[in-house]
């Protein structure tokens, strides 16, 4: 394991994520469906939504608890600096997900369904813009941090740049949402998800071409990758591939596809990703004032990163087995009737 020491934290870095663009996806879906939901006025719509992701919800808020325990044990420094600074935009994720799921489990023995299903919504809405704010925040570079502590102000993550971050993160949300229920649906009910993952799509990808751009321009380092393309090809490589799968989607809506559209879906998220963290590295909390913390600097000691990285080893392939085989058993379209096929 000793050879490995050097590579440590990259491996780490590399396997957190993993389970962030895993969660992204599968808890994604389901907060665009509930961001969707909140547009919809017919009560039959937001019960066939909301069974479409009944046997599976509770399972991908999971990779969220891991994710918070993966970096309080290899990044110590990193999961401090967030938590003090951006826990106000955390707390406003944890509310919107406490609300979501409360809604969820009452809607079941309620009279008023209706009521439930757009407190459903307003659930997913406000866990999705808490996540999208504390994205914004972290990569904002306003997080200052002297001596391995959060000295800024707890109000610094609240700028224009992480506000449209936020916007970037609901409408790719919806866009998400819209694919799965395309998969999920059928008739007349998929027509219409179609039609909102045209519109969805089109306004994820002006914001991101918006925060992508502005990332570049505002990161020294970040624009140098960029130029520098003898050097750096990997950064325009992972941006292409993003593009290319984002032409993919739109063919695939045109074709009228249904697992098409929410692959090229997902494959647009994990290249875009991707191209965006090669682009930082290896800076993992950016700083416009001071100097930003690397991810040598905010990993803990080999000696820890060795013993949990046998742990995950272990538990990785047991939790992928166990979420294969849900997905597989309750795989198939939810008629209007509210049951599973």
């Amino acid at each position: 394991m000793g050879v490995l020491d050097p590579y440590l934290a990259d491996i780490w870095l590399f396997i957190i994520g993993f389970f962030l663009l895993y969660y992204a996806v599968t808890d994604g879906f389901g907060l665009g469906i509930g961001i969707i939901s909140l547009f919809c006025r017919n009560d039959q719509e937001r019960e066939l939504m909301m069974n479409s992701i009944a046997s599976v919800w509770h399972q991908n808020q999971t990779w969220l608890v891991l994710l918070g325990g993966m970096l309080f044990g290899a990044f110590p420094l990193f999961y401090g600096v967030v938590l003090s600074s951006l826990y106000i935009p955390i707390l406003i994720m944890l509310f919107g997900l406490i609300f979501r799921g409360v809604a969820f489990e009452f809607r079941e023995q309620s009279q008023r369904k209706s009521l439930w299903c757009l407190s459903f919504g307003l659930g997913s809405l406000i866990a999705a813009l808490g996540q999208g704010l504390a994205l914004g925040g972290l990569l904002g570079g306003s997080l200052i941090v002297e001596n391995g502590k959060f000295v800024g102000s707890a109000w610094g993550w609240l700028e224009p740049f992480s506000i449209l971050v936020a916007a970037g993160v609901l409408f790719g949300y919806a866009m998400l949402g819209a694919n799965y229920l395309i998969l999920k649906t059928s008739g007349q009910f998929q027509e219409k998800w179609r039609r909102y993952a045209w519109v969805t799509s089109l306004v994820t990808l002006m914001l991101s071409v918006i925060v992508h751009l502005w990332i570049i321009t505002r990161y020294p380092h970040v624009g140098q990758k960029w130029m520098n393309l003898s050097e750096n090809h990997s950064v325009l490589g992972f941006s292409l591939l993003a593009v290319l799968a984002y032409l993919m989607f739109l063919h695939s809506l045109w074709r009228r596809g249904e697992l098409s559209p929410l692959f090229w879906n997902i494959l647009i998220i994990l290249c875009s990703f991707i191209g965006l963290s090669v682009g930082m590295h290896p800076v993992m909390i950016p700083n416009l004032i001071a100097s930003p913390v690397t991810v040598l600097a905010a990993a803990a000691s080999p000696k820890t990163l060795r013993f949990m990285l046998v742990v995950i080893v272990i538990l990785l392939p047991v939790i992928l087995s166990y979420t294969a085989y849900t997905q597989r058993a309750f795989r198939g379209k939810v008629s209007a009737g509210y049951s599973q096929e």
